[in-house]
């Protein structure tokens, strides 16, 4: 697709580039940097120079569905027996998922003391097909989502960019975008649910909405948005941030099975953390987790949304027949199944032979994809050869599922990371993820809703885009008819 800014000089780029640092520092744009990590230090947060364009039909088209796939994932999210069955393969090969499980089917059979969740979701798409593409599903994120802090701002800055530029009639172009606003209302709202209904403490300010974040956290600014924007539309509810570490000496159950944290009660416990083996490296962060799920704090997300977010039940939701389980609109299940690219299952048993001996003679058309979110851990190319050969009849090659490849097509830009002096034209390809929220039970949905979006952008040589981590940077769509 052609950019929606054609050729600068070089003295435009260069005057430009300075600008736009400024600006996305000045904004909050920001993140701590990886290398000599200091609290008291920030950095520009990779960005993209100039707006991506997109075809406004396809995001509209991706926005719509926000709400029907809320509502897809919760009921899936509160399906016993499609949970165990679907993962009963995974768990026997996957520590990681096991370890969910177990603590999920220990919930289950107690009963929840809470039986609230509450989800922040983000479902990422990217282009796939000719003359522009049509969204397709990558995945969809049930916990952590990440970058609705910053996304509003970077919208922001395209428009401030388009007007640098003297295309002040083009920043019709660039939609509204306010998902740190959305996510921090979302939270806002479960913390009122909660006083009204389940609180022990009489104190408004000792009830408290908990943060549960990493050791090191280098997207704090992402958080801290959402944190804000709680604060600035109720002052009452206090933010606390802990470690799941300082959990495991500092949370406790009261006599009403409240989750208590020093002397704080917690109406909504917030994940930033635990989507990653590596956010569990004792018994006592499992431990605390499970302490957690059997409070009466609302879990954001509770232990069946995090299930309902792996990548086997992704691919089980694909199976023909499967969505008609959980959703009554044809119409709804048809949209739905139009975004699914080819999804398939390396069980031990005939459809799983014959997916790897497919990816075996055709890699460079599939993504061998892990249970785990974050980023970094798929699998591409003469890699999923090697990968597939090396447990063609193992029972390790069920923690894995097998994704169509997607192809988006190409856009030129300039990437403006901090310290990178090479700043030049190249070729990108975008990842569209549409934010939603969603609060109810088994019974009921309370609150269900799509509050925004991000674009994040990579370079084409890239397999692996994460911001944090990768090379990958914010963004946000300009749209195109």
């Amino acid at each position: 697709m052609q950019s929606c800014v054609t050729h600068l000089s070089e003295l435009e780029l260069n005057d430009l580039i300075l600008k736009a640092k400024d600006w996305n520092i000045i904004h909050g744009c920001i993140m701590r940097p990886r290398e000599n990590f200091s609290l008291d230090q920030a950095q520009i947060c990779p960005f993209l120079l100039l707006p991506s364009s997109y075809p406004k039909g396809e995001f509209q088209k991706a926005k719509e569905l926000q709400s029907m796939l809320n509502e897809l994932m919760h009921k899936v999210a509160h399906d016993h027996e499609f949970l165990s069955s679907t993962l009963k393969n995974t768990i026997e090969v996957d520590d990681f998922t096991r370890k969910l499980f177990e603590i999920y089917q220990t919930v289950y059979l107690e009963g929840f003391a809470q039986t609230l969740s509450l989800g922040l979701i983000r479902s990422d798409y990217m282009l796939h097909g000719s003359e522009g593409g049509e969204i397709k599903q990558v995945e969809i994120n049930m916990i952590s989502t990440s970058f609705a802090g910053l996304a509003g701002i970077n919208s922001n800055y395209q428009k401030f960019i388009l007007e640098e530029l003297g295309f002040k009639n083009k920043l019709s172009n660039i939609p509204q975008n306010d998902p740190a606003n959305g996510f921090g209302n979302a939270l806002g709202r479960a913390w009122s649910t909660y006083k009204e209904k389940f609180a022990v403490s009489t104190v408004v300010h000792k009830i408290i909405i908990l943060f549960i974040v990493e050791d090191v956290v280098y997207n704090l600014f992402d958080q801290r948005a959402i944190e804000f924007s709680i604060n600035e539309k109720s002052p009452e509810i206090k933010v606390i941030r802990r470690t799941l570490s300082e959990l495991a000496t500092k949370a406790r159950l009261g006599s009403k099975k409240e989750l208590l944290v020093e002397d704080f009660e917690v109406a909504v416990a917030y994940y930033r953390t635990g989507y990653q083996l590596e956010a569990y490296p004792s018994d006592k962060e499992w431990d605390v987790r499970l302490l957690i799920e059997r409070s009466t704090a609302i879990k954001c997300p509770s232990i069946h949304y995090h299930l309902a977010g792996t990548k086997k039940v992704q691919q089980q939701l694909s199976v023909p027949g499967v969505l008609e389980r959980f959703l009554i609109d044809q119409a709804v299940i048809n949209k739905i199944k139009e975004i699914f690219m080819g999804l398939y299952s390396l069980d031990l048993d005939e459809d799983g032979d014959k997916a790897v001996a497919e990816a075996i003679s055709n890699p460079q058309k599939y993504v061998l994809k892990p249970q785990r979110e974050g980023g970094g851990y798929n699998i591409y190319g003469d890699e999923i050869k090697s990968h597939l050969e090396s447990m063609k009849g193992s029972k390790e090659r069920t923690a894995f599922i097998l994704m169509e490849r997607i192809y988006p097509p190409l856009q030129k830009n300039y990437l403006i990371r901090a310290g990178n002096t090479d700043v030049r034209l190249q070729d990108f390809v975008s990842e569209l993820g549409i934010y939603g929220v969603l609060m109810g039970d088994e019974t009921a949905v309370y609150l269900n809703g799509e509050v925004g979006h991000v674009l994040r952008t990579k370079p084409s040589a890239y397999n692996e885009g994460g911001i944090v981590f990768g090379a990958g940077a914010i963004d946000n769509p300009y749209l195109v008819e």
